[in-house]
């Protein structure tokens, strides 16, 4: 019981995985032992087959969920155990197909207007001008930002991948101001600390909890009622507002740091852009029916 943590992070950390999916992994792996109340190695395939059907029709666990559960205990048994068992061939959780909720501009900056500190304006700011995730506007340092060439270095972001995405000049100069506020040689958002004021010498960034809880505030502030909005909402938002204003898909792949062309092209069902010209071509083309003016 006492080695199996260490044995799944060193594999997953052998195997490249990010620490993000080294926690989630890990966590499912626990919450099976924790079930089962004995170690991962004494845990037979029935017994897991019965695990996976009572989290799926008991606890009632979403898809995305189970994936999670499916993935993480699959890496542990199948690379730390060594066991190669049939359920792994046919284990699925089908992945649901939901379009993000979307703001307009307007919802947007309502929101950034109702955050009630500095920092958290700037770093929501970021997010939104720069269509960052919520994890690489954390981790962004002063060596990220290329002032000449106006670029952000975006360190192992999606996919564990490298990218470069455009800095605006607002935001450019947002950033430098909110930076004089602190001077931390590192990082652009430090840890400020409870008494706001361990920025200069912080050696960790502002902490997730505390940028999620302020934009949930500011939205419900902003009275924005919208269901699913969140921190990575503002992400879907500056693809979508970019598409809208007429930029090629391609380079918005580029930016987000899509693999494939598909992930990006989602976001055409989320926009307005030619809606209205294509209800006018409707209409003309459709014309025509008076049913019983001839009769």
């Amino acid at each position: 019981m006492k080695d199996y943590y260490e044995k799944s992070i060193r594999a997953l950390q052998l195997a490249g995985m990010s620490e993000l999916t080294q926690e989630c992994y890990t966590r499912a792996v626990r919450l099976l032992v924790d079930f089962y109340k004995k170690p991962p190695d004494q845990i037979s395939e029935s017994e897991l087959e019965d695990y996976f059907l009572h989290r799926r029709n008991t606890d009632k666990w979403s898809a995305a969920t189970l994936r999670i559960a499916y993935s993480g205990i699959k890496f542990f048994f199948v690379n730390v155990l060594q066991r190669d068992w049939h359920i792994f061939a046919y284990l699925k959780a089908k992945r649901e197909q939901k379009l993000p909720c979307i703001l307009s501009k307007e919802e947007v900056f309502s929101i950034l207007h109702h955050l009630t500190t500095f920092h958290n304006y700037v770093f929501h700011s970021t997010v939104y001008a720069c269509g960052l995730r919520i994890s690489e506007a954390l981790a962004l340092q002063v060596s990220d930002i290329d002032g000449k060439r106006m670029m952000i270095h975006v360190h192992r972001g999606k996919g564990a991948k490298d990218r470069y995405v455009p800095l605006p000049q607002d935001t450019y100069q947002l950033l430098r101001r909110y930076w004089v506020t602190h001077r931390n040689p590192v990082f652009i958002f430090p840890a400020l600390g409870r008494g706001g004021n361990e920025g200069p010498t912080a050696k960790t960034h502002m902490a997730l909890d505390s940028a999620q809880g302020a934009f949930r505030r500011a939205k419900f502030a902003a009275g924005i009622t919208k269901r699913r909005i969140s921190v990575h909402s503002l992400c879907h938002c500056y693809a979508t507002h970019l598409l809208e204003a007429g930029v090629n898909p391609r380079i918005i792949q580029r930016y987000m740091g899509h693999a494939s062309l598909e992930t990006t092209m989602i976001y055409f069902h989320l926009t307005q852009k030619g809606t209205e010209d294509a209800c006018r071509i409707i209409n003309t083309t459709m014309k025509g029916f008076h049913y019983g003016d001839n009769q």
